[in-house]
C-alpha cells in the first residue's frame, strides 16, 4: 500500500499518515456559512480536500473513506439577511426566511462547487439538525467544570484547558495581548468563548436548560464531527484563517468533553488576486459564479487553483487563467476518446507527498510532450481534471498540432548538431504568430493552442 505523508499543523512537520482504521478513513472539513455566494477563496479548501479525498480513496478504496463537510446555517449574518428580506416585505416568519435563505445558498454552493469538479462529501450536515447534540455537549462541559452559565449565556473556561493554544503555538496571555477579544459582563475571563447565547423573540432560537437561544459557532463543528465520525477521527481541515480561534476552540471543548478528536490538522493558505489580498474595497473581490458567468470554465478555475501547493499563498491572475485554458484545450484534444491506463506512478508519488499537485501538473506536461496520452488522461482524472463530469466546455480550437511538434523536435535536433537555430527560430516565430505557445524542455517540445489561436496562419507552413 502506498505511503502518504501529510503536513500536520499540530506537530508542525510532515508526518507519515497512519489511519486509525484503514477500512474507515475519516475526514472533516469546515464548510461554508450559508448567507451568500461562495467567493473564490472559499473554493480553495473545497478543492484541496477534494483532491485529498480522491487520494485516500485511491489508496484505501472507494468505500473506505468517510468525508464530512458541514453547512453552518445558524449565524447572525444569515439572520441579518433574512431580517432584511422580511423588512422588505417578504412573507413568512423569520425562521422560515432563514431556512429559505439557507436552502437557496446551499443550492448555489452545490452548483458552483459541482462546476469546479468537486465531488460531494459523504455527509453534509446542517448545524440546525444537530442542536440537541450541541446542547448535550454543552451540558456535559458545565458538569465537568469547563463551562459556566451567566445571564442566559454559556461560556467555555479557556484557562481550564491547559493545552489551549497548542495548535496555533501561542499562550493565552499572548492571544489577549495580540487580539481583539470581546469584553462582556457575563464573562469570567476575556478569552472565554460563547457556547450558547440567548435569542429574543425576533431571532431564531431553540429551547435549552439555559433558556431559548442558539449555539455559538465553535460548538457546532465539535458536535457534528463527534456524531458523524466518532470519538476520534483521522483528519480535520480548513483554511488557515480558521486555525485560531475556531479550530483552537474546537479542540479545547472536544478534548474537555472527553473526545479524542482529530489526529491530523491540515490548513490551506489564503488566496490573492493579481498579487493583492482579495477585498471589496480594492475592487478585486469576485465569486466563483462571477467567473463562471464570465465564461471561465470550471475546469480552468480548478486547474489554476490547484497549480500552487496548498500550503503556499495562491495568486489568481488573468495570465494564469489564459495559460490554464490553453493547456487544458491541448490536453483535452490529445486525450479525447483514449482508453484509461493507470495513473503515472511518478505523479501518484508526488500527490502522496503532501498533495504536491503542482508536481503532478508538471509531470502531466511531460506526459503530453512524450505522447503518453492515456497516462496523461488517467493522471489528470486522479486530481479531478480531464473527467467527463467537468467536461463539456468548448475546447475548440481543436487543432492537431502533432505534426508541428514533430517538425519542431526534428528541427531542434538538427540545429543542435549544426549549431544553426535559424529554422527553429523561424518555425517558432510562425507558431507564436498563429497564437500557439511553444514550450521546449529537456523532455521535448510541447505546443499549446492559446485562446487567440488562428489555424489558418499555419496552412502555409511546410512541415
Amino acid at each position: 500500500m502506498m505511503d502518504i505523508q501529510l503536513y500536520n499543523t499540530a506537530t508542525r512537520r510532515k508526518d507519515m499518515f497512519v489511519p486509525i482504521d484503514p477500512a474507515n478513513v475519516r475526514m472533516y472539513l469546515c464548510g461554508p456559512t450559508v448567507y451568500d455566494r461562495a467567493h473564490l477563496g472559499n473554493a480553495r479548501p473545497v478543492l484541496v480536500f477534494d483532491v485529498l479525498s480522491r487520494l485516500l480513496r485511491h489508496v484505501y478504496g472507494e468505500s473506505a473513506v468517510t468525508y464530512v463537510r458541514n453547512f453552518t446555517d445558524v449565524d447572525d449574518k444569515i439572520n441579518a439577511t433574512a431580517l432584511a428580506r422580511k423588512e422588505a416585505g417578504a412573507k413568512g416568519t423569520l425562521e422560515e426566511l432563514v431556512a429559505e435563505r439557507s436552502d437557496e445558498t446551499i443550492g448555489w454552493y452545490h452548483a458552483d462547487m459541482d462546476a469546479l469538479g468537486a465531488l460531494r462529501p459523504d455527509h453534509e450536515p446542517r448545524a440546525t439538525a444537530f442542536i440537541s447534540q450541541m446542547v448535550d455537549m454543552i451540558a456535559d462541559l458545565i458538569t465537568k467544570g469547563f463551562a459556566y452559565e451567566n445571564d442566559g449565556h454559556v461560556l467555555f473556561r479557556v484557562r481550564a484547558y491547559e493545552a489551549y493554544g497548542a495548535l496555533s503555538g501561542r499562550s493565552v496571555d499572548d492571544m489577549i495581548a495580540g487580539a481583539r477579544v470581546e469584553v462582556a459582563p457575563y464573562k469570567e475571563d476575556p478569552m472565554d468563548f460563547v457556547l450558547w447565547k440567548p435569542s429574543d423573540d425576533a431571532l431564531p432560537g431553540w429551547n435549552s436548560p439555559w433558556g431559548r437561544g442558539r449555539p455559538g459557532w465553535h460548538i457546532e463543528c465539535s458536535a457534528m464531527a463527534y456524531e458523524l465520525l466518532g470519538d476520534r477521527f483521522d483528519i480535520h481541515g480548513g483554511g488557515n484563517d480558521l486555525q485560531f480561534p475556531h479550530h483552537e476552540n474546537e479542540i479545547a471543548q472536544s478534548k474537555c468533553a472527553g473526545h479524542g478528536f482529530a489526529n491530523v490538522w491540515m490548513h490551506n493558505e489564503m488566496l490573492q488576486v493579481e498579487g493583492k489580498k482579495m477585498s471589496k474595497s480594492l475592487g478585486n473581490f469576485f465569486t466563483v459564479r462571477d467567473l463562471l458567468d464570465q465564461g471561465v470554465p470550471g475546469e480552468v478555475i480548478r486547474f489554476v487553483m490547484l497549480s500552487t501547493h496548498y500550503r503556499k499563498p495562491m495568486d489568481w491572475t488573468e495570465k494564469k487563467r489564459a495559460e490554464a485554458e490553453a493547456t487544458l484545450r491541448k490536453w483535452r484534444s490529445l486525450t479525447a476518446n483514449v482508453p484509461l491506463n493507470p495513473a503515472d506512478e511518478q505523479a501518484t508519488s508526488a500527490l502522496a507527498d503532501d498533495l504536491n499537485v503542482s508536481e503532478v501538473i508538471m509531470r502531466m506536461h511531460s506526459l503530453a510532450a512524450l505522447g503518453h496520452v492515456s497516462a496523461l488522461r488517467a493522471t489528470g482524472q486522479m486530481i479531478g481534471l480531464l473527467t467527463d463530469e467537468i467536461g463539456g466546455w468548448d475546447v475548440s480550437p481543436d487543432a492537431n498540432l502533432g505534426a508541428f511538434e514533430a517538425a519542431m523536435t526534428d528541427a531542434r535536433a538538427i540545429a543542435m548538431e549544426k549549431n544553426d537555430f535559424s529554422k527553429v527560430d523561424a518555425l517558432k516565430s510562425a507558431l507564436v504568430a498563429a497564437g500557439v505557445e511553444v514550450r521546449m524542455s529537456k523532455s521535448g517540445v510541447e505546443l499549446v493552442a492559446g485562446p487567440d489561436f488562428d489555424p489558418s496562419k499555419l496552412e502555409a507552413l511546410d512541415v
